[in-house]
């Protein structure tokens, strides 16, 4: 992969925040020449680089061969908050859903650049006592045994919204509120939606290594500094 060639690139869960800064700097990046996005409901906007691919059913990615056939990045960004469905549930979108559509995108497109949105403490042992913890790991984990030229693991911490929404839970609420403090007493601990969004897009399109690599928080915010440095 060389940085200077345009890439198509596929995009799941842009209906979502990460997801939805991601689709929006990929749409204006000038490196990506289209963006695929699969989506459970419609986005609602159009773009001459956007081809929108609805997709309810994330168990079977069976019939996204075709649409996924000849992609040079991927972003993945679908998830869900800890607390906002079952474990059940949480498992089936942290992990299943990953696996399946991993499974479909390799056959496709096996020397595809794959970002995954994992978060902060993820534990591919399985040992962790927290459920989040133990299906991003296992998601990792399945990532980086299926075969892709190059797997990016993002691990952030608590990241921020950016523009207003509705929070998941008191958690965020509270974290949303104390923000400026928070981010002054632990730097290292937050790190904004649409840096991070900027950072997924810009390792699966430009990055040049091959194999697997795990971003921390800290990570993250380097390479966005390094980012904001280089077009300052």
């Amino acid at each position: 992969m060389t940085p200077t060639s345009q890439r198509r690139l596929v995009l799941v869960g842009a209906t979502g925040m990460v997801g939805g800064y991601a689709l929006r700097y990929a749409l204006r990046n000038a490196a990506v020449t289209t963006v695929t996005a699969i989506v459970r409901r419609k986005l609602g906007i159009s773009h001459p680089k956007l081809q929108e691919v609805l997709h309810r059913d994330f168990a079977d990615c069976s019939s996204l061969s075709q649409v996924l056939s000849g992609q040079d990045a991927a972003v993945f960004c679908l998830g869900a908050y800890t607390g906002a469905v079952s474990d059940a549930e949480l498992r089936r979108i942290t992990v299943d859903y990953t696996i399946e559509f991993a499974r479909v995108l390799h056959g496709s497109s096996p020397n595809v650049a794959f970002s995954f949105l994992s978060g902060s403490g993820a534990d591919p042992s399985g040992r962790s006592r927290i459920a989040f913890a133990r299906y991003k790991g296992e998601g990792e984990n399945a990532l980086i045994a299926a075969g892709f030229a190059s797997v990016y693991v993002f691990r952030p911490a608590y990241i921020y919204p950016v523009e207003p929404r509705k929070e998941p839970n008191f958690s965020y609420r509270l974290l949303r509120a104390i923000y400026p403090a928070f981010q002054l007493l632990f730097p290292n601990q937050v790190i904004r939606a649409d840096d991070l969004a900027r950072a997924m897009v810009d390792v699966a399109v430009q990055g040049t290594d091959r194999g697997a690599k795990v971003f921390e928080n800290r990570d993250i915010r380097a390479m966005i500094k390094g980012a904001h440095q280089s077009t300052a």
